[in-house]
């Protein structure tokens, strides 16, 4: 049975896809060549890495272990793409007994599972982070509900902030320093080494 926390924990995860999904929506195709937050990547180029982890932590929460569920695919319709991956990743931690198994991440961990519970975090911390990517690279703005964005904040105050942030391929940047009275999106996203003034 569920603990109410863990219902929580569910509910702002399914939050943060559909606002990951909301700014996805407005890409239109003239502008899958932008630039983005992502160093070296096109928006196309984020989007098919996001459709990719969507349907990599869906396979995971299923209880599967295959790495070729985590690749990258070409897309030709990656906004469409994007929102049939997300309905994947929700409907994988829906499943009733996720949270009592250890789930298969193989580009976190790859010899064994991780708590379904971390899983759904990282993917959480993920998916408000480039739905601001996104929003980012086409001129807007992201909005959070405050409680999503607090649970973002609390998993990115998580994360190491070792060397390993700066080997190739690294999830997120060594991160910059957070002022005082910094709004909570801004503090995830300097504690993840991105700047809130990006492209500045």
């Amino acid at each position: 049975m569920l603990t109410d926390s863990l219902k929580e924990l569910r509910d702002q995860h399914a939050r943060s896809v559909r606002a990951s999904v909301e700014a996805v929506a407005r890409v239109r195709p003239d502008q899958l060549d932008s630039g983005t937050p992502c160093a070296g990547w096109r928006l196309r180029d984020l989007l098919e890495h996001m459709i990719a982890q969507n349907h990599g932590f869906a396979a995971a929460a299923r209880g599967s272990g295959d790495a070729d569920a985590w690749a990258v695919r070409a897309s030709d319709d990656p906004v469409a793409d994007y929102r049939a991956s997300a309905d994947d990743v929700l409907a994988g931690f829906a499943a009733e007994d996720v949270f009592e198994r250890a789930l298969l991440l193989p580009e976190v961990l790859p010899d064994r599972g991780i708590p379904a519970h971390l899983a759904i975090g990282f993917h959480l911390v993920d998916s408000v982070v480039h739905a601001w990517d996104v929003a980012q690279s086409i001129g807007e703005t992201v909005t959070l509900d405050p409680d999503v964005a607090e649970a973002a904040l609390r998993i990115a105050l998580a994360v190491p902030d070792g060397p390993e942030r700066t080997a190739p391929g690294a999830a997120f940047a060594p991160a910059l320093s957070v002022p005082e009275e910094t709004p909570t999106l801004d503090q995830i996203l300097l504690l993840l080494g991105r700047s809130p003034n990006w492209p500045n």
